[in-house]
């Protein structure tokens, strides 16, 4: 991928230097903070700009401390997009268990810090998103056009896939799907069909139980009470990213969702940036739709080059 390629990361690099643990689950390290070490590794890859977030565990974790946690961690983003703003842009964190002060978050975000977007975790502390509570979060992003990144949370699921340390590995995929089903089925996409949601990690395992579900409502009649298409109509109203382990996983994103809807990820700093632009070279993508997946698309989603 050449240097001028105007290539996006969605990244969930945590730039909060207060080194937050929760439950012992994980912690921040200077290494994974080293903003000089991101900047190289971009450079290295042909990357020019990055959506930075911050990453689990998000303030959700952490009852009425989460409000002031929210807060510090977007300012150190915003201000990260404020030293390099050719080179970062970024996503809100929000305190959603305490829903006024989410919504009073985002709305500093959006008009004094610039950010662009929101990381949504896939569940709040235990409590699914299609929830009443989290109504407002969905209608005003749609109305404002805020795109919404789907990323795993602690998982509803982590005391089944906490042995053999299956938690990264299977629980945050089924958490991440859980979480998209349920907004699909609860008919959040039904009453927002313009709602901009990034589901990552090419779709996590729903994209592959999509036909069966479809099945189950067309065929069996089982859970189609709130919307008026098949599930799968509103997946494809999602958009994903290229954060997979293999080709096959990127091929079947771009097969489902077609490029207008996928964007260039990596995973970076846990991961390496240049094999996922290997995957994305060796897709078979014309010119015109690998310039949409490394850049065009999240140009438009999260208004890169726009104030």
């Amino acid at each position: 991928m050449p240097h001028d390629t105007f290539a996006i990361h969605a990244d969930r690099e945590v730039v909060d230097a207060v080194a937050v643990e929760v439950a012992g689950r994980q912690r921040v390290t200077e290494a994974i903070a080293a903003l000089e070490g991101k900047l190289r590794d971009m450079d290295a890859a042909g990357v020019d700009v990055t959506v930075l977030s911050s990453q689990f565990p998000g303030p959700e974790l952490l009852g009425r401390e989460g409000v002031d946690l929210a807060r510090r961690l977007n300012d150190f983003v915003a201000g990260i997009c404020r030293k390099h703003p050719d080179r970062f842009v970024g996503l809100c964190s929000l305190p959603l268990q305490d829903p006024k002060a989410g919504m009073a978050e985002l709305t500093r975000c959006m008009k004094d810090l610039d950010l662009r977007g929101v990381l949504l975790f896939s569940n709040v502390n235990g409590r699914t998103l299609d929830g009443e509570a989290f109504a407002p979060l969905f209608a005003r992003a749609e109305a404002e056009g805020i795109p919404l990144y789907l990323h795993p949370t602690y998982p509803l699921i982590a005391e089944h896939t906490a042995d053999y340390q299956m938690i990264a590995g299977i629980g945050f995929m089924v958490d991440t799907a859980l979480a998209a089903i349920r907004l699909i089925m609860s008919g959040t996409l039904e009453r927002h069909p313009r709602l901009q949601l990034i589901f990552p990690h090419t779709g996590g395992a729903l994209t592959y139980l999509i036909g069966r579900i479809d099945h189950q409502i067309a065929g069996m009649g089982r859970g189609g009470e709130h919307i008026r298409k098949l599930p799968s109509e509103y997946l494809k109203m999602m958009y994903t990213d290229t954060v997979a382990l293999g080709p096959l996983n990127v091929e079947f994103a771009l097969r489902f969702w077609g490029p207008d809807r996928v964007l260039f990820a990596s995973d970076h700093p846990f991961v390496d940036i240049p094999p996922f632009v290997d995957l994305v070279e060796k897709a078979g993508l014309s010119p015109a739709d690998k310039a949409k997946v490394y850049g065009e698309n999240a140009r438009r989603l999260f208004r890169i080059g726009r104030r």
